[in-house]
């Protein structure tokens, strides 16, 4: 009788792969009437120097949410937002890193609490983009912003979709 095969260090027991979880978080104000988007420009590859959504990769001993509030904090310095799981982001050509699922996250707030944002961690700037004039963006993050635009104009049926 033989015994089954060794897998190699870091490989599932199993067989299957495993892909890697990632957040993104898509958080809308308003200024001068007009729904605006935070985006972060990327310090590192992939799509360095490019606009993207904050967030990143889970850690093992965190909740999504906790992973979700996490990253926006190290990312554009708030804290304390009450963010809203979206949609579940997983084709898998979304990140040439390799099979990566994202969990989107948004939530609109005040233009005051808007005001404190600072980019930090792997983000190079951090800025508020007007939502109908956007630049190209990372991954599949506009993407993700289509969907988001819809979940806010649900919500305030007066917001102009891009």
């Amino acid at each position: 009788m033989s015994l089954p095969p060794v897998p190699p260090p870091g490989s599932p027991s199993d067989g299957y792969p495993r892909p890697s979880v990632t957040v993104d978080i898509v958080l809308f104000t308003r200024r001068n009437g007009q729904p605006h988007v935070l985006l972060i420009r990327r310090r590192r590859p992939p799509f360095a120097d490019h606009w993207a959504l904050p967030g990143g990769f889970i850690e093992m001993d965190e909740t999504l949410e906790q992973s979700a509030g996490r990253e926006l904090w190290e990312e554009t310095g708030l804290r304390d937002v009450p963010l809203e799981q979206l949609y579940t982001f997983g084709d898998p050509g979304r990140d040439p890193r390799g099979r990566v699922i994202s969990v989107a996250y948004v939530a609109e707030i005040p233009s005051e609490q808007a005001a404190g944002v600072a980019a930090g961690d792997d983000a190079a700037d951090a800025a508020w983009w007007p939502l109908a004039a956007l630049p190209p963006l990372a991954f599949d993050h506009a993407r993700i912003l289509e969907r988001a635009a819809r979940w806010l104009h649900a919500r305030r049926s007066d917001s102009p979709l891009p």
